[in-house]
């Protein structure tokens, strides 16, 4: 114990003498302050991002050493020092680029424990920034607002999360439909990187004319105006957010450190150590077209031989792999620069060909026939996914998988999105409810963690009613896949 304290002293020592980088080896950075960060919901947000597959495509990790650091090393550097970098940011910056302890944590989180994540964000940085730029500034807003979709999605266009946000901005289904943001069977807007940012700019403007302050309005984007109003009034009438702080929602009050802390590491992420990889295109490697017909990414594939999961991967936003068209609108296909001109030249070639090719066309139809559709089901009190999965007639494995859900765990007022009609015939739901042939539902399929408390609540039906229907005693357990009676024969 005596030596480890020792050490610690030299270290510090050593780091305040030489006011410059200290490789530190990764495990023991690690070790230092390990839980600090076990609850915190930004950092369990970034470990469920990193396992998106959206992350696994077209990433060469290369290094240009710039301070010539040993390839394993964790860069660190003194307060002084941090605080120097943050005082030069901040001079460019209408935000409060401050440095205390609680951005420091999140400095560490950025670029110690999620470096290899930061890594990949650098990358995907390359095929985002530009755009967002381009945006931000015919808004006439801060550029550092790009910084905010590493917060929120760590870049990834398919980021949803686990209460159903989505897109690059994690827009709420509401949300999303107040600014535009079109959610069909074809299309996800909220995915698209273009759409989703324009939308964001002027979410993020009606915030800040409403409270006059870039970081208040950070906050509001993250938990909504009025609970940064309710914090407002609970400190009594204070406007600035590190004394609103303590008053805010727990994910909230780290929400804008984090913020902070992102503009303090993409801009020295070489003295950290951390070098981006590279995506499968740049911002310049790409451009957009309009869509006349009706097109699937294998025709597309097909007829410009560009591999399926690169169309994809640029077009994020069709859920199908199809471009559907519409009359009212255009829509778009994002493309290697290097295949516009070939699809422009020949695009009513294309469409002809797709008009002759009777296989493909009735493989369209059928797909628009059986399109599943989507509705969105809001969690009421008591309610359990087993139970809005047998509402639906699905898994609850297909719930999570729809939903981007880790776990079991929803709560009331969540909104959930369901694919019904999957077999041909939407399934109406629900205990006294009256199907397509007039029918009441009169068995329900117990679920894999149903009790009959959650039966009674999703149906409606008394618990001493269910026992006495179906002679169940009071301390019996229920088995997943029994039928439960809801009605007499």
């Amino acid at each position: 114990m005596l030596r480890k304290k020792l050490n610690s002293i030299l270290f510090f020592i050593a780091v305040l003498m030489a006011g410059q980088a200290v490789a530190m080896p990764h495990d023991t950075l690690a070790k230092k302050d390990s839980s600090l960060f076990a609850d915190d919901p930004i950092a369990a947000n970034l470990d469920s991002l990193s396992h998106l597959n959206f992350f696994e495509k077209g990433f060469d990790f290369v290094k240009s050493p710039v301070y010539h650091f040993k390839s394993d090393s964790i860069p660190w550097y003194s307060d002084k020092e941090f605080e120097d970098r943050m005082e030069k940011l901040d001079a460019n910056s209408p935000f409060d680029l401050v440095y205390n302890d609680v951005v420091k944590q999140y400095i560490e989180m950025y670029a110690v424990r999620k470096r290899n994540l930061t890594s990949r964000v650098l990358a995907l940085s390359k095929l985002y920034f530009p755009m967002m730029e381009q945006i931000l500034d015919r808004y006439k807003m801060p550029l550092e607002l790009k910084y905010l979709a590493v917060v929120e999605s760590a870049m990834n266009p398919t980021a949803c999360s686990r209460c159903g946000a989505r897109g690059l901005w994690q827009f709420m289904y509401t949300t999303g439909k107040l600014y535009n943001l079109q959610v069909t069977s074809y299309v996800d807007e909220r995915n698209d990187p273009v759409k989703s940012t324009i939308a964001a700019c002027e979410y993020l403007k009606f915030l800040h004319d409403m409270f006059n302050d870039w970081q208040l309005a950070l906050a509001a984007y993250n938990c909504g105006p009025v609970e940064v109003s309710k914090a407002i009034r609970r400190s009594g009438g204070k406007t600035n957010f590190w004394e609103i702080r303590p008053y805010l929602p727990k994910e909230t009050q780290g929400y804008v450190p984090a913020f902070i802390a992102v503009n303090y590491v993409m801009n020295y992420a070489t003295s950290h150590n951390i070098y981006p990889g590279i995506p499968n295109a740049t911002f310049f490697d790409i451009d957009t077209v309009c869509v006349h017909a009706q097109l699937s990414f294998a025709q597309i594939s097909s007829y410009l031989h560009v591999p399926y999961d690169e169309i994809a991967y640029l077009n994020p936003c069709y859920k199908l792999g199809v471009i559907p068209y519409s009359s009212d609108g255009c829509y778009t296909v994002c493309l290697p620069i290097s295949k516009v001109g070939a699809f422009v030249t020949n695009e009513n070639t294309i469409y002809n060909l797709i008009k002759k090719d009777t296989l493909t066309s009735q493989q369209m139809l059928a797909l628009q026939h059986n399109m599943p559709d989507v509705e969105y089901h809001r969690v009421r009190r008591g309610e359990h996914l087993s139970t809005v999965a047998n509402r639906y007639h699905c898994t609850v494995r297909e719930l999570k998988e729809w939903n981007g859900l880790a776990s079991a765990d929803i709560h009331p007022g969540q909104h959930l999105m369901v694919y019904v009609n999957r077999r041909g015939a939407k399934d109406i739901a629900g205990s006294g409810k009256k199907g397509k042939a007039g029918a009441k539902k009169d068995v329900y399929i117990v679920q894999n963690g149903d009790t009959l408390y959650h039966i009674s609540q999703s149906t409606g039906i008394p618990i001493a009613t269910l026992k006495k229907l179906n002679h169940i005693a009071a301390s019996a357990k229920l088995s997943p896949g029994t039928k439960i009676k809801l009605a007499s024969n």
